[in-house]
Order: structure tokens, then sequence, then C-alpha cells
């Protein structure tokens, strides 16, 4: 049934861009959304430079590297439980209650991690201490990037979603670059000062965010659409069965979209720093201004494939973007192995830049079209964070394996994201367009 509109605040149209709103939800979003990547950024550039020496010493090079990335991974198994536990509370208690909850949980983490012990001090209870708020984190942030896509598409005019959807992932690319920002000049310290105290210092500048975010979001109103559902009395009592019920279908859908844009996300930002520094033998400092190259053509890129998907439809862009990204993944490899740092910026930012961000900026509207009003926050955030265990979670790890397996070979590495990449593609022919849909309608499009 379509739920009528009791609401002062207009949710289609472009003449909500206007609405007041609308940009506090942008604003609140974006700084969430920074949080949540500066959080995770400053964890996998601190794993690929800093970990292996201070939580897991005496492990050799391959050996350590596994290690390091097994760590990493175990936010990811985290982040699905967050989606479903944060998820389901922001289909049945609005939005905003949750994204106070979460960003809180997530920074603190992080600023927790700026003061853990290492492993000469507290030996064996030093990377548990780094494993326990390691899935902390990843609980935190399972369900902030879906309340943030979720918050925005429903904010935002219906003719626009597309670019206002995505513009607060542009948060992404700026928490991305204050991080990988911190470690450039930090990676070229000397070994005795970066592991002495100076690593801390980008896990306990989270505090800043942490304040800044909870308190823009404490003065946020409810979306517009869940406030339909709720003073029609039309709000779930249990959305997670209402998405297992009527939601398979899209959820498996979401699952496809995924590999190729959080897979070669994770690879490009995160593994190819430890790539590029341990097997190519650059400069550590190489790889962490490559990904913030590429965060910075992100803050454009994002919003202008937003854009693009408001015109030429969200499935065209997402399988145009996972096709680039198959055909990029060969030439991307061979020349991040010849060492060269300007060719190690440009292809990662290219990577990351345009083809990983041609499919997020369909994305970050695709998803919340594709799920009901009744259980859209628990879809979205289940659909990410599930994918994201078998595609961002692991693929550092099974970067480092494959590399340990092949001799340092790049080509299994390309192949990999070449699997990825046509995972995707052929996803987006079955899934349906959903650009201009009504996000008041509790059915799933189809």
């Amino acid at each position: 049934m379509q739920v009528p509109t009791t609401t002062s605040r207009p949710t289609d149209g472009d003449s909500t861009h206007k609405d007041p709103g609308l940009r506090r939800a942008l604003v609140t979003s974006s700084v969430g959304s920074a949080l949540e990547y500066y959080d995770f950024a400053i964890y996998g550039t601190a794993s690929a430079l800093v970990f292996k020496h201070l939580f897991f010493p005496g492990l050799g090079s391959a050996v350590g590297l596994v290690a390091i990335f097994a760590t990493y991974a175990v936010g990811f198994v985290a982040r699905p439980l967050g989606g479903l536990f944060f998820g389901s509370l922001g289909d049945r208690h609005g939005r905003k209650t949750v994204l106070v909850v979460t960003v809180a949980l997530m920074g603190g983490s992080s600023f927790a991690i700026g003061l853990l012990p290492t492993y000469h001090t507290a030996g064996v209870w030093s990377p548990v201490l780094l494993m326990l708020l390691r899935l902390l984190q990843g609980f935190g942030a399972g369900a902030e990037q879906a309340g943030a896509s979720t918050l925005m598409a429903e904010y935002a005019p219906r003719a626009r979603r597309g670019y206002y959807a995505a513009l607060p992932f542009v948060g992404i690319q700026v928490g991305m670059l204050l991080a990988t920002a911190l470690f450039v000049p930090l990676a070229a310290l000397d070994e005795d000062v970066l592991f002495g105290w100076v690593w801390r210092v980008p896990f306990l500048l989270s505090a800043v965010l942490i304040v800044v975010a909870v308190y823009i979001r404490l003065k946020l109103e409810e979306s517009p659409a869940f406030e339909q559902l709720a003073e029609s009395g039309e709000v779930s009592e249990r959305p997670l069965r209402d998405l297992l019920v009527k939601s398979r279908r899209n959820l498996f859908i979401t699952f496809g979209l995924r590999m190729a844009e959080n897979g070669t996300s994770y690879l490009y930002s995160t593994f190819s720093i430890s790539y590029v520094t341990a097997v190519v033998g650059v400069s550590g400092s190489v790889g962490p201004l490559a990904v913030a190259c590429a965060s910075l053509a992100g803050v454009v890129t994002i919003p202008l494939f937003g854009m693009l998907s408001d015109g030429v439809g969200r499935v065209p862009l997402y399988r145009w973007a996972a096709l680039f990204q198959a055909l990029f993944a060969v030439p991307a490899f061979a020349l991040m192995s010849t060492g060269s740092t300007v060719l190690i910026c440009v292809v990662i930012t290219v990577g990351i830049g345009v083809a990983v961000n041609g499919m997020l900026g369909s994305q970050c509207a695709l998803l919340a079209e594709l799920f009901g009003a009744r259980h859209r926050y628990t879809g979205v955030a289940i659909g990410r964070e599930f994918s994201a265990i078998v595609a961002g979670g692991v693929a550092p790890l099974l970067g480092a394996t494959l590399l340990l397996a092949f001799n340092d070979a790049w080509w299994p590495l390309a192949a990999y994201v070449i699997v990825l990449s046509l995972i995707t593609f052929f996803t987006t022919f079955v899934t349906p367009e959903t650009r201009g849909r009504d996000l008041t309608d509790p059915a799933d499009a189809r």
C-alpha cells in the first residue's frame, strides 16, 4: 500500500533541495562517513606499515603480512552482526538514534586503539585487545554507511536522488584523505620514532571527529519516509523477518553488486600499500600518497557519477564501471609492479577514483531503492555488510595469500580483480532499474 504523506517536509521533487532538513542530513551523513573511513583507513594503513612490528613481532615477512590482515578481516566479521542489530533497530525506532550510537561506538574503539600497549609491553594480550577493539569498531560500522545512504535517499528529491545520496560518500574520501595524509609524513619517519609513539597520533585524533559527529547527529530530525511510517502506524515490528521473507532476491543482487565495488576498493586502498612496499620495494610513503590522490579524485567523481546515474540510470552506469574495472586489472598491476611512483599513483587513482567510484556513485541510491520502506535500513545494512565479508574483508588477506602461493607474482592479483568484476557485471543483468522510485512504497523494487 502507498503510505500517505503526513509530514510537512517534502520527499520528492527538485524543491526539496531548499529544505534545511536535507542540508542537516547531508552534513550529518557526511561527517559520519568521514569518521568511519578515517577509522578504517588508519587501521588499514597502520596494519600495512607498523602493526606487524608492534603486535606480531618475530613472524616472517609473509606470515606477518597474513597475520595482520587476518586481524584486519576480523572487523568485517563484526560488521554484518552490527548491520543485523542496528539495521533492525533503525527500522523499528528510526534512523537518527542508531546513527548517534554507531558513530560513538566506532570512533571510541579507534581512539582506544591509540592507547593500546604493544606486544613488548603486554605480551599476547596486546594482539588480543587489538582484535577486540577491531571487533567493536566493525560492529559500530556495520550500520553506519547503510544508515547514511538510507537517510539521504529518503531525504533527497526524487529526480536528483542519485546525486544527493552520493554526497555523503564524499565523506568517505575525506576520511581516507585525512588518514592517508597523516601517514604519508609518518611513514617517512625513522622507525624508532614511528614505532615508539607517533603511530598512536592518528588514532587519538579520532576523538575530534567523534565529538563533532555526535553533536551534529543529536540535532538531526528523523527522515520524512520513516516519519510517514510512524505517523500511519506502519512501522514493522520485525523488519528482519520481513526482509528474509520478501527480499531474498534483492539481497542476493546486493551481494553480487558489491563484489567488484567493495572488493577492489580494499585491494587498491589497503592491500596495494603493502604490495608496493613489501614486494615492489618502493618507499613506505608511496602507497599512502597514491591512496590520498585517489581520495582527492573521489571528492569529484562520486557526486559526478551519482548525478550521471540520475540521467542514464543506476544499472547501465554500474554495468560499464564493472566492465572497465575488469579490463583495467591487468595493466593496473603490471604498471604498479614497475615501482614507478607516478604510475602507482595513477593506477590507484584510476582504479578507485573512476572504476570503484563509478559503481559507488550509482550504488548510493540504488541499494536504498531496492528495498521497501518498512525494512529498508535492515536490507541495506545486511546486504552491504554480509557481502563485505567475502568482498572487502578477505580481499587483503586473500591478496597476501596469493602472493605467498605464487612467489610474489602480480598476475594472480589481476585475475582476482577480474573475477570480482565479472561477478558484478553479470549481476547487473538481473538488477531492476530503480531510478525515480517512490521510497514510501513498502514493496521492494522488481
